[in-house]
């Protein structure tokens, strides 16, 4: 079995590790360190008969993945005093967002750096607030800044000095030059309050952002961790409203095929009127497996065709072109 199946088939099915040999131990660990979804593994066999080198990852992972989501709620805390005088919403985004409000996919999640949503014309303040609180620069390149500045959906990285984490501000959910223009400030007005003072999106747009961070906004790199979050949420949150909602945000199309990549990769139970199948679904269900035992990824023609589809979603070509171009000549090369 591809080992990508085989983790999927185990998160879905925990019981499926009985019976599993040596070698399908190590492609199982192999492939959900690779996907960022070890303490997600780990959480879900928890407690089941297994090998005592298996129960000793299980318990390491767990471990490991609280102790990030306490790293990663810290981070939150640091940035709201950091924000604390900007007059304006700060909603948390992705993982420490599912962690901040005890959402299911905060369960064994890597969280990786912290990522915020705040209105546009409050950028310039919360770019000070945070370069005065220790965050700095991650990309000191002038082509790089200001390709975001004017581009992109959020400002350059910025890392902080002295806790080494990183922080994504982000000002919508695409870059600006992509065909889909979702609705930031409707992200903003309907996003739900935190007791802390800070802010999550509702229900239907959590949904929506995981969808276009999926599939209309990357190549697909991690993605089995991004389909296991969005698997989660339609479990937790259900369907009403969310055809509407995605409408409206232009996510249609992304949030059809998120629901059916969870489906097929994760049994996730949907209405009819979810069901169905897109011609290209095959391609997006080999670009998400395409793992080997040793959680490295394969398929590499499939997988430069995916970044190749990246850029395209986020640029038109003649933009796209000179971009590509540009970062060649500074040595810039897709792996």
């Amino acid at each position: 079995m591809n080992p990508a199946l085989l983790l999927a088939r185990v998160l879905r099915e925990p019981g499926a590790i009985d019976g599993l040999d040596a070698p399908a131990w190590n492609a199982l660990w192999a492939v959900a360190r690779a996907e960022q979804l070890a303490g997600t593994l780990a959480h879900r066999i928890a407690g089941l008969p297994m090998p005592e080198a298996a129960a000793r990852l299980v318990e390491d992972s767990i471990a490991s993945a609280e102790q990030g989501r306490t790293a990663a709620l810290w981070e939150a805390e640091m940035a709201r005093r950091a924000l604390a005088g900007i007059e304006a919403p700060i909603v948390l985004l992705k993982g420490t967002a599912y962690a901040a409000a005890g959402l299911s996919p905060s369960t064994g999640r890597v969280i990786g750096d912290l990522d915020i949503l705040v209105p546009r014309d409050a950028i310039a303040d919360v770019e000070a607030a945070l370069l005065a609180a220790g965050w700095e620069w991650v990309k000191p390149d002038p082509y790089d800044d200001a390709y975001y500045r004017r581009w992109m959906h959020e400002l350059p990285p910025l890392i902080h000095r002295d806790r080494d984490k990183m922080i994504d501000v982000h000002h919508t959910i695409l870059p600006l030059t992509a065909r889909i223009r979702p609705d930031a400030a409707a992200l903003l007005a309907d996003s739900i309050a935190l007791e802390n003072g800070l802010r999550i999106l509702s229900r239907q747009d959590m949904l929506c952002h995981a969808a276009a961070h999926l599939f209309s906004d990357g190549d697909l790199a991690g993605g089995m961790r991004n389909l296991w979050d969005i698997h989660c949420l339609l479990g937790e949150f259900g369907f009403d409203g969310l055809a509407a909602r995605a409408a409206q945000h232009g996510l249609g199309a992304a949030m059809a095929r998120a629901v059916r990549q969870s489906v097929r990769l994760y049994g996730t139970e949907v209405p009819a009127e979810w069901q169905g199948r897109d011609a290209l679904d095959p391609l997006f269900h080999r670009r998400l497996t395409a793992r080997d035992r040793w959680g490295r990824s394969t398929r590499k023609a499939l997988q430069f065709g995916f970044y190749l589809r990246s850029h395209v979603l986020r640029m038109p070509p003649a933009m796209l072109a000179g971009h590509l171009w540009t970062k060649w000549r500074k040595g810039y090369r897709p792996v």
